[in-house]
């Protein structure tokens, strides 16, 4: 019996050795890995812009907020979770654009799908040095659902008057030269879509 408890303790304690190596590791590539892709917009053609769904979440201090909150804004919406890989790569990227664009007419909106909620959220913030973005959290995970996206992280750029004109599935350099030259171009439009934006090459 005793010998069974050592074997099984033995067991556990190599689990958890195991798993928080693998959690090292996993984040070490985050400095490691090639640069990520350039952003590639799959944009609606402006005859097929469609409204967003009510989405429903909260902000860093737990108060209730939706997608109407930012209506006359272009707004980047960034669906993400702490516990996504490619998440917390491109988060940085997103925090550097949000610092460099980000203002009345524009605002890097990233909602996490987290069930860990805003305190794992906020730690998360905490361990990368995220400065420029603001806390939203999703705990139930609706809104990835309501957007009909297959996966994070997924990214959508919502005119001002709160229809989507494109999405990004996948991350992207969305500090890189290409995003802000084809981001300003856009905000430069009155209303955020009178014409198409700049198509980036494919």
């Amino acid at each position: 019996m005793q010998r069974r408890r050592l074997i099984a303790l033995a067991v556990m304690i190599f689990a958890i050795i195991a798993g928080l190596s693998l959690e090292r590791y996993l984040l070490s590539l985050l400095d490691g890995e090639p640069e990520l892709p350039p952003v590639a917009i799959d944009y609606q053609p402006i005859e097929q812009l469609r409204a967003l769904p009510v989405l429903r979440f909260t902000d860093a201090e737990g108060r209730p907020t939706t997608l109407a909150d930012f209506h006359g804004r272009v707004v980047l919406l960034n669906l993400w979770a702490t516990w996504c890989v490619p998440c917390r790569r491109e988060m940085r990227a997103l925090d550097r654009l949000q610092a460099t664009l980000g203002g009345a007419d524009f605002i890097v909106l990233p909602l996490a799908v987290d069930r860990g909620g805003i305190v794992a959220v906020k730690r998360f913030y905490e361990e990368f040095g995220l400065k420029a973005l603001t806390i939203f959290v999703d705990r139930s995970g609706e809104a990835a659902v309501q957007l009909g996206s297959p996966a994070i992280p997924t990214t959508l750029l919502i005119g001002r008057d709160g229809r989507e004109i494109g999405r990004q599935l996948g991350a992207a350099s969305w500090d890189g030269p290409q995003a802000a030259r084809s981001l300003r171009r856009l905000l430069t439009v009155e209303s955020g879509n009178a014409r198409e934006p700049e198509r980036p090459p494919r």
